[in-house]
């Protein structure tokens, strides 16, 4: 029986296939040019629907060699995405990107056409042309056309990185949602639990690498079925060694099969979003660092990017993190315990980077100061310590970087949009 751990790689494998949607496309063409010939004997196809062999023969092959070419197409747009994606914005995002669903449409479209006409062109005689199927083709290219425009207009506006920073943001948000709701739902009662005395045992990595997603259900019903809690040692997001632990099983009424508590957790090559809303964060802070390099120098980008990052952390900050959720049985019992990430640690990854790499940027620096200044007046009073910290490292960075005193000044000055936003009317200039 396949593990959950491989179940979950295999979907992964297949959301970023770029090949099996068309290949279902390859499939259903001939299929549906069987049918249109099958029901091309009717009498109540129109006269104008009917060619001469010659001309469906013709119009066929142009077909078939206008879908491969457009197939080329689309293919090199693909090549050129890849190479401005990872040049510019962040390699993290490509794993995304493989994932969208209209280009994989488009390329169905095309690969289906080819074979729909394909299979139409060899069933041609001189006395048995297929009247339907030629019309039927020429709509195919139609709507093969109306998905290619579709495709390069949604990427052409897509492609700018602040519309790509609101894609992954929201793409964060909701997986942070979403993952908070299910915590809530699961979470015990009361304060941290007591686990069970006796000794611990330890549950091994098998093989090295990101862990990506955890089955949560399937480990809680493997800990109520032998009566034990289970910590995990790493959350989501993190490298796993080759034999380090990944859980440690705390009581428990019969042995455990480590290699089936294991196949609860899915290793890989790199992180992904399913269950990482911190994924996003990072991809955020990739595309602002990138625009902030000296090959780019572009702090209006980084600047847009940081306006996502503050509403991603207006979320968090809403939610309710812990650094560690106790998820029950049915009966309130504990049963897993799963680190988690605070508010802090996620401002921290917001914050950090785009300060050291962009502190000599005045722009960068006033809207990280509009930023935590924002925060400050908000968020409630626990999350104000660490914001609190993060503006003196903001202090720290503008004293080394700016020893002219009005351009100090100037980078001590919040500004929402870096230069040239209004500042707040109570606030008063610095120094």
């Amino acid at each position: 029986m396949i593990s959950w751990a491989a179940a979950f790689r295999l979907r992964q494998y297949v959301k970023a296939s770029l090949w099996i949607v068309p290949l279902f496309g390859l499939l259903l063409g001939p299929v549906l040019a069987e049918c249109a010939a099958a029901l091309d004997g009717a009498d109540w196809l129109p006269y104008h629907w009917q060619y001469s062999a010659t001309t469906a023969s013709t119009v066929l092959s142009s077909v078939v060699g206008a879908m491969v070419a457009l197939l080329g197409f689309v293919v090199t747009i693909g090549v050129l995405v890849v190479q401005q994606a990872t040049g510019t914005l962040s390699p993290r995002y490509m794993r995304l990107w493989y994932r969208d669903r209209l280009q994989k449409a488009v390329l169905a479209t095309f690969t289906g056409t080819f074979a729909f006409a394909y299979t139409l062109l060899r069933s041609i005689e001189s006395d048995s042309v297929p009247h339907l199927g030629v019309t039927l083709a020429g709509v195919a290219v139609a709507v093969s056309l109306l998905f290619l425009l579709i495709y390069l207009n949604r990427f052409t506006h897509n492609l700018r990185p602040v519309a790509i920073a609101d894609l992954v943001g929201g793409m964060g948000v909701k997986v942070l949602v979403h993952g908070a709701a299910k915590a809530r739902g699961s979470a015990a009662r009361g304060g941290e639990p007591l686990l069970p005395a006796g000794p611990v045992a330890h549950m091994r990595s098998e093989r090295g690498g990101v862990l990506q997603a955890i089955d949560a259900a399937g480990l809680m019903a493997a800990a109520t079925r032998h009566d034990c809690v289970f910590v995990m040692v790493h959350p989501v997001g993190d490298f796993v060694a080759p034999g380090a632990t990944l859980v440690e099983v705390h009581g428990g009424t019969s042995a455990l099969d480590p290699h089936r508590v294991t196949g609860h957790f899915a290793l890989g090559a790199e992180r992904t979003i399913e269950q990482d809303p911190a994924f996003a964060l990072r991809i955020l802070v990739d595309i602002a660092i990138r625009a902030l390099s000296p090959a780019v120098n572009d702090p209006t980008t980084a600047v847009q990017v940081l306006n996502h990052i503050e509403s991603f952390l207006y979320t968090v900050s809403d939610i309710g993190l812990r650094s560690r959720y106790v998820l029950a049985d049915d009966h309130g019992r504990p049963r897993l315990v799963v680190p988690g990430r605070t508010w802090e640690e996620y401002l921290q990854v917001g914050v950090t980077e785009i300060r050291e790499y962009g502190a000599t940027s005045l722009q960068i620096c006033r809207r990280l100061r509009a930023l935590l200044d924002g925060l400050l007046e908000t968020l409630s009073a626990q999350h104000l310590p660490a914001v609190r910290m993060e503006l003196e490292f903001l202090d720290e960075a503008v004293e080394r970087q700016f020893t002219d005193p009005r351009r100090h000044a100037m980078a001590r000055t919040a500004d929402p949009q870096g230069i040239g936003g209004r500042r707040h009317p109570e606030a008063t200039p610095p120094g």
